[in-house]
């Protein structure tokens, strides 16, 4: 893609509305021209927010979050918005949980009372809780049963053992039975409330006329402190576990990483994806999977939390393999450490992952959810410009430290499954 036409993509995505409501909720729209607005509120409390004996209270909560308001069934929340077409859902990470909607903008309206409604006023009823639970177990069993998606929760448990930001989303099943109605009310009382929250829109609305239905749906919602979560410098050293058995091995190695703020991120995303990113001509894949045929799935991914963050290399293979695939991955990682990039190198790196972006960003429902939690966990607006400018600020030099840094032997650790 030409530069020029990058920068025209980009601005077009730049012209934001921000406000912050006297209860301490913000707000935040992103104008279009579609027929078709993307909303939301995004909740600063994840499953890193929980204590000993929680795990796995948020990702309930989301859940049950559905299942009925003062004014609201279940099966009436389940029609709001599907009765004109629209749709509703959640998810929950390590730090956040997001309540969304996808709904035609003349009924925007039902949207906006609809997930302030859930977010701010669900009853949690004892008798739909048992019945979720239910839901929730066979999830946790699927996702058990799915070693390449498990293992990126258990390295991370290894990675920050002893700490919150380390447990399983989901939970366990056995604890998710125990989870009662008083649990997910004193969970939700104390984060699901306007201060810190963030109100995100993206479509063609007023967003005045936004404001105003805000400010009447939260009006009785007062400011209160947020609490902190434990600080990981606490964090005591991560511990190897013990393989389990599989067809298929299932590997990873990493390392603790960068937080959203670090400057740091920036070079390792760049190497990140030129390393192990979703193009086929990632390193690692022509590697392992085009020139020797040892993989299906190889990839490296790369997560920021508030104060930290996690870098690892993924790959399945059959277990005779596993040795020659790591001293695959092992050449690859010496190579970014021992050579800078080229300036042809760079250049292409560079972009490969304007691309992405563009193409990224034209996803708009994905788009509306990135503005959002960027917005809420970096107080500021996404600027597709700036994310541009800073990676063409990033330099070979910088690619090379931060390798150097992460992908020493001694700093990795291995987990297999």
């Amino acid at each position: 893609m030409k530069s020029e036409k990058i920068t025209i993509f980009a601005t077009e995505m730049t012209k934001y509305n921000v406000t912050t409501l006297k209860n301490g909720l913000r707000v935040i729209h992103l104008p279009s021209t579609s027929p078709v607005v993307y909303c939301g509120i995004g909740i600063p409390a994840g499953s890193r927010h929980e204590t000993v004996g929680e795990e796995g209270l948020a990702h309930f909560c989301e859940h049950t979050t559905f299942k009925g308001t003062r004014r609201r069934s279940a099966l009436q929340i389940l029609n709001c918005l599907e009765s004109v077409g629209g749709d509703l859902n959640a998810f929950t990470n390590k730090e956040d949980t997001v309540f969304y909607a996808a709904i035609q903008r003349e009924h925007f309206s039902r949207a906006v009372d609809l997930l302030t409604d859930i977010v701010f006023d669900s009853q949690y009823p004892q008798h739909e809780i048992a019945h979720e639970a239910d839901v929730i177990c066979d999830e946790i069993e699927s996702y058990n049963d799915s070693p390449a998606e498990l293992i990126y929760d258990e390295f991370e448990n290894m990675l920050f053992r002893g700490h919150p930001l380390g447990h399983n989303i989901l939970g366990t099943s056995q604890r998710v039975r125990s989870f009662s109605s008083s649990d997910a009310l004193r969970f939700t009382h104390r984060y699901y409330r306007p201060d810190g929250t963030v109100f995100f829109a993206y479509g063609d609305v007023d967003f005045g006329r936004l404001v105003r239905m805000l400010e009447d749906r939260t009006a009785d919602l007062e400011r209160r402190d947020v609490p902190v979560p434990e600080d990981i410098s606490l964090l005591p050293p991560p511990s190897s576990l013990l393989p389990a058995n599989h067809h298929q091995a299932h590997v990873m190695l990493g390392c603790k990483a960068y937080a959203w703020s670090d400057e740091r991120r920036m070079p390792l995303y760049l190497l990140n994806n030129l390393l192990g990113g979703p193009g086929m001509n990632a390193r690692l894949n022509l590697s392992l999977r085009e020139r020797h045929g040892l993989v299906y799935t190889v990839e490296s991914s790369m997560v920021s939390y508030s104060d930290t963050g996690c870098w690892s290399v993924y790959f399945g293979c059959d277990h005779h393999d596993v040795k020659r695939c790591l001293r695959l991955v092992r050449r690859e990682l010496d190579r970014l450490m021992q050579h800078p990039l080229s300036e042809r190198q760079l250049t292409a790196a560079k972009r490969q992952l304007k691309g992405q972006l563009a193409i990224a960003c034209d996803n708009r429902e994905q788009f509306a959810l990135d503005f959002a939690r960027h917005f809420l966990h970096a107080g500021e607006e996404r600027h597709i410009d700036r994310l541009l400018a800073r990676i063409d600020a990033v330099t070979a030099s910088q690619m090379q430290d931060v390798a150097q840094q992460l992908f020493a032997p001694d700093r990795l650790q291995q987990l297999m499954l």
